[in-house]
């Protein structure tokens, strides 16, 4: 296998190799048994100073990173756009040129503009992880998402991976369908006409009119949440006709003649994307993604940090 990561940069899992995503996995099992020692830290970035820059509300992926980062022993700042000087008018390039005058090595970005951290990557030297990028791409939930799976399955090549819900507003399904292909595995979507984009049959990916349909066909289900905070139109009538025609339960589970994985990368709609019977059942690994996150972030950063 090979050593090191091909890239300076995390923008996205579509420009990283097959081989990236497998160091990148295995990596990321040496650091899920450091987190479960009694001691969790381990000094691989105590050098390293990592800038946290949340451009974008989170609670999840932004926890997870800076966990990560202070088990990697690494020195962080936590930038919120907020309570910055991006409220006054500052560019986005100025307010990163600013926290590298304070000698920062890496960037951890989330914005809500796709190609942000992209844009950033041609300016400056430092590492960027891209912690989300518009509707783009979400390249460490996806690497999670893998990592879990292989975890409950071992290797993807050949299994059927359906990712149910929002996909038009999704920077998730984008980046774990990159992910999942490049592992070997058959990916089929299911939700709201309105929510499925047209393009996704050219990356060769199956289409579900029923929910029924793509849990009776897949070997994992990757359920999304309907993100009403991205949706400027409405694409459907309610939420309860939404969860009526396109919601999970455990008794649909339960009904099923196999064994599936049920995911979410949260936060999830109870009663809408799934029932709280479905979140909390056997067949939910949702719990295990929140866990491997920080695995797989702190495989992620201490892979980079090797390309300086």
């Amino acid at each position: 296998m090979q050593q090191s990561i091909s890239t300076r940069h995390l923008l996205g899992i579509k420009n990283i190799t097959q081989n990236d995503i497998h160091l990148i996995l295995e990596t990321a099992k040496t650091f899920k048994e450091v987190i479960n020692r009694p001691i969790k830290k381990v000094p691989s970035l105590r050098d390293i100073t990592i800038a946290n820059l949340f451009f974008e509300n989170s609670t999840r992926t932004r926890l997870s990173f800076e966990l990560a980062e202070k088990r990697l022993s690494a020195d962080t700042i936590n930038f919120t756009s907020s309570g910055s000087s991006v409220k006054k008018g500052e560019t986005l390039l100025d307010t990163v040129n600013n926290i590298l005058a304070m000698k920062v090595d890496m960037v951890v970005m989330r914005h809500s503009s796709p190609g942000a951290p992209h844009f950033l990557s041609d300016k400056i030297k430092a590492n960027i992880v891209n912690a989300g990028d518009g509707t783009h791409e979400h390249p460490t939930q996806a690497l999670l998402d893998a990592f879990s799976m292989t975890e409950r399955l071992g290797s993807l090549e050949g299994k059927k991976v359906a990712i149910i819900g929002d996909i038009l507003h999704s920077r998730v399904a984008l980046s774990n369908i990159f992910c999942l292909q490049k592992l070997g595995a058959d990916i089929a979507v299911c939700g709201p006409p309105t929510l499925i984009p047209k393009y996704l049959h050219s990356l060769g990916v199956k289409q579900f009119g029923t929910v029924q349909e793509a849990l009776q066909w897949c070997d994992v289900a990757n359920v999304l949440r309907i993100q009403l905070e991205r949706q400027q139109l409405k694409f459907f009538p309610s939420l309860r006709e939404y969860s009526l025609y396109y919601g999970i339960t455990r008794k649909m589970l339960d009904a099923l003649d196999k064994e599936i994985i049920v995911m979410h990368p949260g936060p999830i709609n109870r009663g809408v994307e799934l029932s709280s019977d479905a979140a909390d059942s056997p067949h939910s690994i949702i719990l295990d993604q929140v866990e491997n996150g920080v695995a797989v972030r702190m495989a992620v950063m201490y892979l980079l940090a090797q390309k300086n």
